[in-house]
This record gives C-alpha cells, sequence and structure tokens, in this order.
C-alpha cells in the first residue's frame, strides 16, 4: 500500500508525479470536476487531445471525474511529459483518498513511474551516443 498524503491545514490529498524531466504536485478534494493546471483550466494547458486524455483517464478509470476538483503545479519538460507527470500524481492522490482505488490504479500502470530519461551528453561525442565522422582523408 502506498502512504498517502495528506495537507493539515486545508484537508486536501497531495500526490507527487514524475516523468522525464517534469514534476507535478497534484492536490485533490471533493468537488465539482474541475481541473486547474498552472492556474489555467487544464484544456488550456493541455491543448493537445492525447494529453488531455491521459490525464481525464486515472480520473474516469476508477469514476472520479465530476466529484473531485483538482489543482495542479507542473514544472520541467514538455506537455507530454507533464502530462504523464501529473496521471501519475493524481493516481497516487486517489489513492489517499480511498483504499479501494489502489487495486485497479496499480494494475494497469497509473501507479509505476515511467523512468526513461534523456541520456546525458558524453565527453569525446557529439551527443549521448553520436561520435564525431571519420574523415580517412
Amino acid at each position: 500500500m502506498v502512504a498517502f498524503k495528506k495537507d493539515n491545514i486545508t484537508g486536501e490529498l497531495l500526490g507527487t508525479g514524475r516523468r522525464k524531466s517534469s514534476v507535478a504536485r497534484v492536490r485533490i478534494k471533493p468537488g465539482t470536476g474541475k481541473i486547474v493546471v498552472n492556474g489555467k483550466d487544464f484544456l488550456a494547458y493541455f491543448v493537445n487531445e492525447a494529453e488531455q486524455q491521459a490525464v481525464l483517464q486515472t480520473l474516469n478509470h476508477v469514476g472520479q471525474r465530476d466529484l473531485v476538483d483538482v489543482t495542479v503545479n507542473v514544472s520541467g519538460g514538455g506537455t507530454i511529459g507533464q502530462a504523464g507527470a501529473v496521471r501519475m500524481g493524481l493516481a497516487r492522490a486517489l489513492c489517499g483518498m480511498s483504499e479501494e482505488h489502489f487495486a485497479p490504479l496499480r494494475a494497469d500502470g497509473f501507479l509505476t513511474r515511467d523512468s526513461r530519461m534523456k541520456e546525458r551528453k558524453k565527453y569525446g561525442l557529439r551527443g549521448a551516443r553520436r561520435g564525431v565522422q571519420f574523415s580517412k582523408r
């Protein structure tokens, strides 16, 4: 079972999600289904439909789409990585709401960290793996 965090002052459930170099801090509380990302409506922040589906997929999976309000602070990386980070943070926060949410979220990979990151550049190479082009003459 994942240990969950709760804000002692506001009573909001907290979850942190990470993907690539993005970090999302998610707060959920009972409400009407409003989702705010970095002060904007999430449809305005994530304009690509695939990114919007990644965010909504977690809430729809446990049937909480219209029952909670979500506030997200996300930074780093691009929008695809940020959407993946929000997805994981939401799943972690929802596990704190009810223990019944843990099993289906774990089984379908919502709580698994996607650890793929950009490989660092190495010395003597032009990138992470690409070497300099050989010149015979």
